[in-house]
């Protein structure tokens, strides 16, 4: 069998640990046979979940550690265990070339701490950038970024981001030009901070990249389907991703009341089921689990800390994907073309 893409997994980082970790390996490894596994943790918790999943049995390597890193505790102080956490081994793992992705459902700021001074950040790249998947009505979902890896940022910053979306969605999605966005408080040219005007007119003109930019996005926007990649801040992003999930929660726990509150509306949730099993799909997050840190040397995939094995599973693929697809020589490859451009116009 072909040797797939290696994929370090700090076993102890999300929710329940080691248990969902390891099945949704298991799970990943059924939908890809081909798939390499080092996992990182307590040796007798992960030995005692391998002992569950058959398929788990060859071409796996497991590195004992007794230390994690706590959800609350900070990056400053996650730094300093490093080399002897499971996250921080997993990491390693991949600076080390012993791996060609790592992936944890841990704490994300420990997480970015962790990468960026592990792996350092790609020529051209002044900052890395969190991005994930969100749902759309349209045929594939859309990519966002950042969202929350940089609180503040400025027009070079802005720039960055989109080529590297862009990167990720021609990856992942499929798309040979994605559709390129900023968010912003209103789609006219005049409005937003002078970092956003500055961050569109430089996108407008780079009409060499592969990519469409079409100018500005507001929130209610997002799950249209009219853009392929949304870009902002951290800070901004962090704020509408959260926005997201919250109103896809309180519409699933309205309908549930809905449904419940009269003999004539538990019949209509019977007649609805086929249609409300659809939207749980949609908005179930296991769906769309795996966000990336782009922008580094290295591949790094956050899964949610409560993901399933489905959702597990999802955030493995992402990361296989990006192996496959060399995602970190498609960002060099457009950052340079654009400093190339950048620097003849200057000259001119």
């Amino acid at each position: 069998m072909d040797s797939g893409p290696r994929i370090a997994i700090d076993a102890m980082g999300g929710d329940t640990g080691p248990a969902a970790t390891l099945a949704g390996a298991s799970r990943a490894r059924r939908l890809d046979p081909s798939l390499q596994f080092l996992f990182f943790g307590d040796e007798n918790l992960i030995q005692a979940e391998l002992k569950k999943h058959r398929n788990l049995g060859s071409r796996i390597t497991v590195a004992h550690t007794a230390e994690s890193i706590a959800p609350s505790e900070k990056p400053s102080q996650a730094i300093r265990r490093a080399r002897s956490t499971s996250m921080g081994m997993a990491i390693n793992a991949v600076k080390e070339g012993k791996a060609d992705a790592a992936l944890s459902g841990g704490n994300t700021g420990a997480m970015m701490a962790m990468a960026k001074l592990a792996l350092r950040t790609m020529p051209g790249i002044d900052r890395p950038a969190l991005a994930a998947l969100l749902p759309t009505l349209g045929e594939h979902d859309c990519v966002m970024l950042d969202l929350g890896a940089n609180t503040e940022c400025d027009a070079q910053n802005l720039v960055q981001f989109a080529v590297m979306g862009s990167a990720y969605a021609r990856t992942v999605l499929g798309i040979d030009k994605p559709r390129v966005k900023l968010l912003n408080i209103g789609t006219e040219e005049l409005k937003g901070t002078d970092e956003l005007k500055e961050a569109a007119g430089l996108l407008r003109d780079a009409n060499y990249l592969p990519l469409r930019f079409n100018g500005f996005t507001e929130g209610d926007q997002l799950s249209r389907g009219n853009v392929d990649v949304v870009v902002t801040d951290g800070f901004s992003g962090n704020i509408a991703l959260k926005t997201a999930e919250g109103t896809a929660r309180f519409v699933t726990d309205l309908l549930r009341r809905a449904f419940k509150s009269s003999l004539r509306s538990k019949a209509g949730f019977a007649l609805s089921r086929p249609a409300l099993n659809l939207l749980k799909v949609e908005l179930d997050p296991n769906n769309h689990n795996g966000a990336v840190f782009l922008g580094l040397n290295g591949l790094v995939v956050k899964s949610h800390g409560g993901a399933n094995p489905k959702g597990v599973a999802n955030a493995i693929g992402v990361a296989a994907r990006m192996v496959r697809n060399n995602i970190t020589r498609k960002i060099g490859e457009d950052l340079d073309n654009f400093r190339a451009h950048a620097f003849n116009h200057e000259a001119a």
